[in-house]
């Protein structure tokens, strides 16, 4: 990336409206994403316990793909919303096209890969052969899917750069319907419709993506054909948005490592704990996506404002949704420090479970807005195209982290009190290494690089 911290004057600041008409609908389309897998869910754990069992498999492993290409999302909106900032909209679509280029090959090769792959995947898990096959049912046909899926992500980064959020969340509740329909009819086959278990709720899947992607597609055409933009594969491109992507790809990697961890060490701290951590674990995700959408617009408006020139803007911006994120932090800690003795009710009828889900939720609601911090100079970092300091700052807040979290096993700390322990690491000792590495680029101007490329 080249450009100069020099550049000609701009709009200045970044009006509030911007933030909320890009945050809001990315908040719904975030919400709607997990809402696949709770209707599978749903779905499926009607055929019986190894059923559901497999789904569970298989789905640890497709989220993990979705956890690690999400980058492709986020690639495109960064390097989109630059050359829209730049005033250069028929070579954002040509950059959008090289990302949705570039997630169709990445994706062909996983969906190869990964159906031939199904079998010793879910043997890695150790399950019973009654519950290895439904997993292996339910992936061999998701990874057809694949391609679309990846697809969806880039596509939805290429409108996101165009700071148009509205039309994903659109496209993600229809396919998150037309995902249901199929699944219901697929997988019990009411009326003359055959009953294809767990393969139908695959199959459901792989129609909805793909319908989405079809939609998504024939949008970044038109927009790509009125801006007279390149619409064949473009080798040059396709590479540079790869290149651009690597760095993303291993700051996701450090993420997932942590998470991976933290499920290890919960695991070790006994059946009682790991359940409230999954619990806890799980609203933590929810109140993650909030502050996630400000994030998504931080992407956004970072990459138009530098593509523009416009120094003001960008900080402006930062500074906004840097206040936004940790705000709306501390209003979700505050909410769930005040409902922590209420929640646990709704998830376990157990006393031990129940006390470790409030300890839990009393850890998250403090750190909360650290979070809300973290997120958005994420996503600030991620819009400017500073992806190669986001990956060497992931692997020092993941050293950092390593320490920390080793500290419940080596001390063989249990129950609500490893839990406990635990998520200080993590929320408290993790965000905090990540903090400080976010903080102190955004405190440099190395990051404010202008101009479209």
């Amino acid at each position: 990336m080249s450009g100069t911290t020099a550049g000609r004057p701009g709009s200045g600041s970044v009006a509030r409206r911007e933030v909320l008409a890009l945050a809001v609908p990315a908040f719904g389309a975030l919400v709607v994403e997990p809402l696949f897998l709770l209707t599978d869910t749903a779905i499926v754990g009607r055929l019986g316990t190894d059923p559901l069992a497999g789904l569970g498999v298989a789905s640890a492993v497709l989220s993990t793909l979705v956890g690690l290409f999400v980058v492709l999302a986020y690639g495109t909106t960064a390097t989109v919303s630059r050359q829209l900032g730049a005033g250069r909209l028929g070579p954002a679509f040509t950059v959008g096209v090289d990302g949705c280029w570039l997630a169709l090959a990445v994706g062909a090769v996983t969906a190869s890969v990964g159906a031939l792959s199904a079998p010793a995947v879910v043997s890695a898990f150790g399950v019973p052969p009654g519950v290895a096959a439904e997993a292996v049912a339910y992936l061999t046909v998701s990874m057809t899917g694949i391609p679309a899926m990846l697809f969806v992500l880039a596509a939805t980064g290429v409108l996101r750069g165009l700071q148009d959020t509205r039309t994903p969340l659109v496209v993600a509740v229809v396919g998150f319907t037309w995902n249901a329909v199929l699944s219901l009819v697929l997988v019990h086959g009411p009326g003359p419709a055959p009953a294809l278990g767990i393969a139908g709720s695959a199959w459901g899947t792989v129609v909805a993506q793909t319908t989405m992607a079809v939609w998504l597609g024939v949008l970044v055409v038109r927009g790509a054909r009125r801006h007279s933009a390149a619409l064949r594969p473009h080798a040059a491109g396709i590479a540079t948005a790869a290149r651009a992507g690597v760095p993303l790809l291993l700051r996701t990697v450090t993420l997932r490592v942590a998470l991976l961890v933290t499920v290890w060490v919960a695991a070790g701290t006994g059946g009682t704990s790991l359940a409230a951590h999954q619990v806890v674990f799980t609203v933590w995700t929810f109140g993650a996506f909030a502050l996630d959408a400000i994030a998504i617009a931080a992407q956004a408006l970072t990459g138009r404002s530098l593509g523009a020139g416009d120094v003001s803007a960008a900080l402006g911006a930062t500074a906004l949704m840097v206040r936004w994120g940790v705000g709306g932090g501390a209003v979700l800690g505050g909410l769930l420090a005040a409902t922590s003795p209420l929640l646990p009710v709704v998830f376990s009828p157990v006393a031990d479970v129940r006390t470790g889900i409030t300890a839990g939720l009393l850890v998250v609601g403090v750190t909360a807005p650290l979070a809300g911090y973290v997120f958005v100079l994420d996503g600030v970092l991620i819009g400017a195209g500073d992806g190669s300091y986001l990956a060497r700052a992931g692997v020092v807040a993941l050293l950092a982290y390593l320490p920390l979290v080793a500290i419940v096993p080596l001390l063989g700390l249990r129950g609500t009190t490893g839990l406990v322990v635990l998520w200080l690491a993590f929320a408290g000792g993790y965000m905090a290494a990540r903090a400080v590495t976010l903080g102190l680029r955004a405190r440099s101007d190395r990051w404010l690089v202008l101009g479209a490329d």
